[in-house]
């Protein structure tokens, strides 16, 4: 768990996922990750499917508004690769109530910091949307360097589509932040 001035991040790994699923009622599931019944259908997924191999693994945060003590979102990486040390970064608030509120900015400073310190990353991707520029000055603020496109990278709504190619290196990250501020 990580506290910020604003959020509780709490931390979900795939053993959390089973441990949910194996010792829940799916509504009580539900309450815990805030989701609706299409967010439920994509955690179940994750569960029946699996969420890591040998050496690839999901890790991310649930978004803890501490002035309702309710989840509004996800922050973390999927696609983290523990041979390699690298994974993808993903974030979603789930209301748009909550967007443009700072809410991400605040909580990615804090991710980041972990992927670097805690799971050891020493590469931080991140694929967005060309249209979606909120996401592009969102990771910018932290330093991820443009890096070109992946050609029809994401499927969305059954269309493939391309995805911008950021990332954020480990020494990069150490050059910009003191980080006695973050601790």
């Amino acid at each position: 768990m990580i506290a910020t001035p604003r959020l509780t991040l709490i931390s979900i790994t795939p053993q959390t996922i089973r441990d949910l699923f194996r010792s829940n009622s799916d509504e009580e599931i539900k309450e815990f990750l805030g989701v609706d019944d299409m967010g439920f259908k994509h955690y179940k997924e994750m569960y029946l499917q699996g969420m890591e191999t040998h050496r690839i693994s999901h890790f991310f945060f649930l978004i803890i508004l501490n002035e309702t003590n309710k989840p509004i979102g996800e922050c973390g990486f999927h696609t983290w690769n523990k041979t390699h040390r690298r994974a993808e970064l993903f974030y979603l608030l789930r209301q748009n109530e909550y967007k443009q509120q700072g809410i991400m900015t605040e909580a990615l400073r804090y991710v980041l910091n972990y992927g670097f310190t805690e799971l050891q990353l020493h590469r931080i991707q991140a694929c967005v949307a060309i249209e979606n520029v909120a996401s592009v000055h969102l990771i910018q603020k932290y330093g991820f360097t443009r890096e070109g496109t992946s050609r029809e990278d994401y499927c969305v709504n059954g269309i493939n589509e391309d995805s911008e190619v950021y990332s954020l290196l480990k020494w990069e990250w150490d050059k910009q932040n003191n980080k006695s501020e973050i601790n």
